[in-house]
């Protein structure tokens, strides 16, 4: 866990493995610090230790070099017990230039290590980072551990025998600088030289360069000999049952679940969608399932993207469309001409910082009143959220089962944070799912022979059609339908009929009963969240309750319809927090559904809650008497609190 990582200087104390480290590399946009990252982390999976990521980079395509809004950033927690979260505060910072230093010191822990580059120290770049005098030279890093030289010249010097001018050559930094990490934290090299060399495969003078300057950054950890803060630190691989793990992002798994979830249906996948950040990656990955009967369409607006994946759920297929924010406010009424002909359908929306453009690489919870409430009408559509990038997948597998067993259109949240965010997986044993093929009609299914399209089944669904059926032809479109035949209906009676057959299919959909993550299923306090702020909110109550705090944990999947025995969950508690990434929309969900006096915990900043943050909300609801934690047992060297009465009455 993030909370428990040693910093250097205590881990010079002491000869105990740290349980965890946060290490955060930055750099300019074009320093290849994602790609960086991206490669530490699959050595760290391959060394065993469990991990989770944070990659953190800026909207422009490429911003001004050397500039404060033109800094990139990757962020890994690893360590040798379960990781939840890409830590609040990292041990290790790695500055490439200025900007990167001033952008990202304040966040590292005091007696924490701050790697810099002193080649990029010029006064052109101290003067873009907006520094008066050279943070070098001023004292200001006196409470960090600092370990400053010229990286530049280290890696010139490295791939000198390549004959790559020093432009070429200090695209190789990235690499000298992994090596060094992988010095530090004991990870091999081979993973990485073999991932050079096919990268590089038309060109082995760029592998062999990238291969040298990663070469001489560990040759540098292990030989210079430092007597300052450089020491090489072991992290235990942490215990995990036997079975086939990888990395996995959340736009990765997205496009798996998907994938599984038409094969558990027996239907071909087929996938519209039009290029926005970040949801674009989950385009990217299902273009190389097409072996799976997967049909990728990159259309030419948000528009065409959702209403040529309800053709293809119209022909049979299951449609799939993706978007942020801004793209599924443009596919909104295209939503609800996929409510009114009652298709299955799929929308991932990978929520990004809004309004409008707003903050495109930034993760934020904002769009759940667009998911609920969002559309013309009364449009009422499933709506289940996942909680890390490996949930993500089993999210996309239930999507699909209640798009195709409740014909309606079912959205997916996640955010910029899971899609980009990497951990562990286990891969999963497919024989585990259940099979769910879907059904269509194929003769008629009124008395007489005669069709009724939308004659209802015990679930409220009704019949899927392929067109072109002999004898199965029927209106389709967004006009009213009337009850059972489909023909066009415009009475009063006839729509209120529809509308409550619509509303109660949604409502009566079955979700499983909400579970309580950590704690009792009763108490004091219940800090309810829902999609990624998972992992804080877990490791946050996980430490109240240590310190004898009478606090449990409750995540929600299924935002609508709600669990049938939410309401009473909730009841059982004498105060309820929900922490989110908005201004407090589920907590007003929460309210509306169930009177509870739900109180908002919000933050809007871009950035994924910290654990401290959360710790110190709790905390207002106790002034510090131990009271019945569940039986959690409270750390060595933690201070008791005094009294559990809670402070807002």
């Amino acid at each position: 866990m993030a909370d428990q990582a040693v910093s250097k200087s205590q881990a010079a104390a002491s000869t105990a493995a740290p349980d965890a480290v946060v290490v955060r590399f930055a750099g300019d946009s074009g320093d290849g610090m994602q790609l960086t990252g991206g490669q530490f982390t699959l050595s760290t999976a391959l060394a065993g230790n469990d991990l989770s990521t944070f990659p953190d980079f800026p909207a422009e395509i490429r911003a001004p070099q050397g500039t404060l809004f033109g800094v990139s950033a990757f962020q890994i927690n690893f360590g040798s017990t379960a990781i939840e979260t890409a830590g609040d505060a990292p041990d290790v910072l790695v500055a490439m230039n200025p900007a990167a230093l001033k952008t990202n010191l304040a966040a590292v822990k005091p007696g924490g290590l701050v790697i810099i580059d002193t080649g990029e120290f010029t006064k052109r770049n101290l003067e873009k980072a907006k520094y008066d005098v050279s943070p070098l030279d001023d004292g200001s890093l006196a409470k960090w551990d600092v370990l400053a030289f010229d990286i530049s010249a280290q890696t010139i010097e490295a791939v000198k025998p390549f004959g790559l001018g020093n432009k070429d050559a200090l695209r190789c930094k990235n690499m000298w600088t992994l090596g060094l990490a992988l010095w530090m934290f004991d990870r091999p090299r081979a993973p990485i030289h073999a991932w050079l060399k096919q990268k590089f495969a038309k060109s082995p003078d760029l592998a062999d360069a990238n291969i040298a300057a990663l070469d001489a950054g560990h040759a540098y950890g292990e030989t210079a000999e430092l007597s300052g803060p450089l020491r090489q630190v072991h992290v235990d691989a942490v215990p995990t049952a036997p079975g086939l793990y990888r990395t996995i992002t959340g736009a990765e798994a997205v496009a798996l679940g998907l994938v599984a979830g038409a094969r558990l249906l027996r239907l071909p996948l087929f996938f519209g969608g039009y290029p926005i950040t970040p949801a674009s990656a989950i385009l990217h990955h299902l273009a190389r399932l097409k072996e799976f009967n997967v049909t990728t369409f990159q259309a030419e607006d948000e528009i065409a993207a959702i209403c040529s994946a309800i053709g293809a759920s119209y022909a049979g297929q299951l449609g799939v469309t993706s978007s942020s924010g801004p793209g599924i406010a443009l596919k909104g009424e295209a939503m609800g001409l996929a409510i009114m002909t009652e298709l299955p359908l799929v929308i991932v929306n990978s929520q990004r910082g809004g309004p409008s453009t707003g903050l495109p690489t930034k993760t934020e919870q904002s769009d759940l009143y667009q998911a609920v409430y969002g559309r013309n009408g009364d449009a009422p559509m499933p709506v289940i959220a996942a909680r890390s990038p490996t949930d993500v997948f089993e999210c996309a597998i239930e999507a699909c089962r209640i798009a195709v067993q409740y014909m309606t259109p079912v959205m997916l949240l996640t955010d910029g944070y899971i899609a980009n965010a990497a951990e562990p997986w286990k891969v999963p044993d497919p024989d585990v799912f259940e099979r769910m093929p879907a059904e269509f009609l194929d003769q008629p299914n009124g008395p007489d022979g005669t069709l009724l399209p939308y004659k209802r089944d015990e679930r409220g669904a009704r019949p899927w059609i392929k067109p072109g059926t002999p004898g199965l032809m029927h209106r389709i479109g967004g006009i009213e339908k009337a009850v059972d035949t489909g023909h066009i209906d415009y009475s009063p009676g006839n729509h209120q009929a529809m509308t409550d057959a619509r509303q109660n299919k949604v409502l009566d959909i079955d979700v499983r009963n909400q579970d309580v993550s950590l704690g009792n299923t009763s108490g004091r306090l219940a800090v309810v969240g829902w999609g990624s702020t998972y992992g804080p909110i877990h490791q946050a109550v996980r430490r109240a309750r240590a310190r004898g705090m009478d606090v449990s944990h409750i995540h929600v999947r299924h935002i609508w319809p709600l669990p049938a025995n939410l309401g009473g969950l909730l009841r059982g508690f004498e105060k309820v927090l929900v922490p989110e990434m908005n201004t407090g929309q589920f907590k007003t969900v929460l309210r509306d559904q169930y009177l509870v006096d739900a109180q908002p915990l919000t933050k809007t900043s871009g950035q994924p809650f910290q654990i401290a943050e959360l710790e110190a909300a709790i905390a207002t609801f106790f002034d510090g008497v131990p009271g019945d934690a569940g039986g959690d047992e409270v750390p060595p060297n933690e201070q008791q609190l005094p009294s559990l009465k809670a402070v807002n009455p």
